[in-house]
């Protein structure tokens, strides 16, 4: 990999000037600039700071540094792994607090880490293969099997969603084939959020959405996950999130074999 050319399309990816870039990175414009001409080689110092005035993702840190010649600075630890468990622990007991509200966490490629018990009232009806951990829930959301069906704004929430894949190829690909080309967006919107409207068991569903990163992550496993909160938009959106969470609380009292635990879809 090209170093000076990798920075070069960092920095004017994030639309920063040299001028501003070395500013941050505490350094002056002509080394800046030397270095993206290659008539100046940074130390892993310089590159770690350059990549953090940046605000790169980091994983994309790791590989700027690859491309300068020097080895990762950040760690990738697999989930189920030790070092995570207090991790799994927080995202057991963060998808248990939002209930009774649906609420699920996904990785880098929106594959479903975890989800609580009330994620099953808005996926009721999806085809099995599509639902659970390990599964993928931006197909779930478009999929014509999966949720697509019950969507009553599903040019907006498709738009919503496809925005969210650009740097997943194969599966961007795939969901803008779930998506007639007729189907234009129009205004349905909160005029601060986009909404997903739901047909369901319990009527028809008026939901917003949250996205939530762990900001201070320095494993790259951990900075890549999302945990995505839905929440009423209206009160008798509210009133049947809360009488579902009621009736499946009292069949896990009773011995409900049905009933699921936090992290469980």
């Amino acid at each position: 990999m090209d170093f000076p050319r990798t920075l070069r399309e960092r920095r004017t990816r994030s639309r920063i000037s040299q001028l501003d870039l070395a500013t941050r990175a505490g350094t002056t414009q002509r080394h800046l600039s030397f270095i993206e001409s290659g008539r100046s080689a940074p130390g892993r110092g310089m590159v770690v700071r350059l990549a953090e005035s940046l605000d790169l993702p980091l994983r994309e840190r790791n590989e700027l540094l690859l491309a300068a010649g020097y080895a990762p600075a950040y760690p990738e630890s697999p989930l189920d792994g030790p070092d995570l468990a207090p991790v799994r622990a927080a995202i057991d007991h963060i998808l248990a607090g939002h209930l009774p509200y649906p609420a699920v966490v996904v990785d880098r490629q929106g594959d479903v880490v975890a989800a609580n018990d009330a994620l099953g009232l808005i996926t009721e009806g999806a085809a099995p293969e599509l639902v659970g951990p390990g599964t993928n829930a931006y197909r779930l959301a478009l999929h014509p099997d999966g949720m697509a069906p019950r969507i009553l704004n599903f040019p907006v929430w498709a738009r919503h969603i496809v925005e969210r894949t650009g740097h997943l190829r194969e599966l961007h690909a795939e969901l803008l084939g779930y998506v007639p080309a007729s189907d234009t967006p129009g205004a349905d919107h909160l005029g601060f959020a986009v909404p997903l409207h739901l047909r369901s068991s319990r009527g028809d569903l008026h939901l917003m959405t949250t996205v939530t990163t762990f900001a201070t992550a320095v494993d790259i496993t951990l900075a890549e996950l999302k945990l995505e909160a839905f929440l009423p938009a209206d009160e008798p959106t509210a009133q049947a999130l809360r009488a579902a969470h009621r009736e499946r609380t009292q069949g896990s009292d009773v011995g409900d074999p049905g009933a699921q635990g936090p992290g469980n879809m």
